[in-house]
């Protein structure tokens, strides 16, 4: 039933049918990649089917509104807000990378990126919000509040469980660290997106933190072949 129903409006599916479908996709699906997959090269490939699926059922179901998918009038209003927050949020997880490499003896991983293999940094900086972000904005706010919006009684409920699914999602880099970071994010996250119903806001509040990790040397972390590394 629930293969069958995937392609029907989520307001014509048992609130059953849908919890079952989400916990498949959102929590089973990561965990059998975390057991099952050792290519890294997989992740990718992964995420983009995921992602193509999320978008077609989106666009099949007529009572999506397509603007949230960019909604650039709702981003221009939410751009001044979530700027002010990432400097002073990124300036305290910079300050934490740095304040760690101080307290220990190994070698620095502040600003390692950027510093060791520049070339690479300037490809993530420019492709990694497009092949990677974009997509996952798709899934994990635009997807998840609109089909499962009936499963969850307020906003923060749904913000909660966007955001516990994104994080459980990055079990696949086998690091309690990406896990973590990717919970409080996906609260960010997914509160901007509330806020908006524009993905592209969500998208520039994710761009801007994850090529902060980057740049500032934990995204060894996010990195798809850290678990087999």
């Amino acid at each position: 039933m629930i293969v069958r129903g995937v392609w029907r409006r989520a307001g014509d599916l048992p609130r059953w049918v849908l919890a079952g479908e989400l916990g498949l996709l959102f929590f089973v699906g990561p965990m059998v990649y975390f057991f099952a997959v050792r290519s890294p090269g997989l992740l990718f490939p992964a995420l983009w089917a995921f992602f193509a699926y999320t978008l077609a059922v989106l666009l099949l179901d007529p009572t999506f509104e397509r603007r949230t998918l960019w909604n650039f009038g709702a981003m221009k209003r939410e751009l001044g807000r979530l700027l002010a927050i990432f400097g002073v949020l990124g300036a305290l997880l910079a300050g934490a990378v740095y304040a760690f490499d101080a307290l220990t003896d190994g070698d620095p991983i502040f600003l390692s990126l950027p510093r060791e293999r520049p070339t690479l940094w300037l490809i993530i900086m420019v492709f990694y919000p497009m092949v990677s972000v974009y997509p996952q904005e798709v899934i994990w706010r635009a997807f998840m509040f609109h089909r499962y919006r009936t499963l969850f009684r307020g906003r923060w409920a749904m913000i909660g469980a966007s955001a516990v699914a994104f994080g459980h999602a990055h079990v696949v880099f086998h690091n309690w660290l990406a896990v973590g970071l990717c919970v409080i994010g996906g609260v960010l996250f997914a509160r901007t997106f509330d806020r908006s119903r524009s993905t592209l806001a969500s998208w520039i509040d994710h761009a801007l933190y994850g090529c902060l990790v980057f740049t500032i040397g934990i995204g060894r972390y996010f990195y798809s072949g850290a678990a087999h590394g």
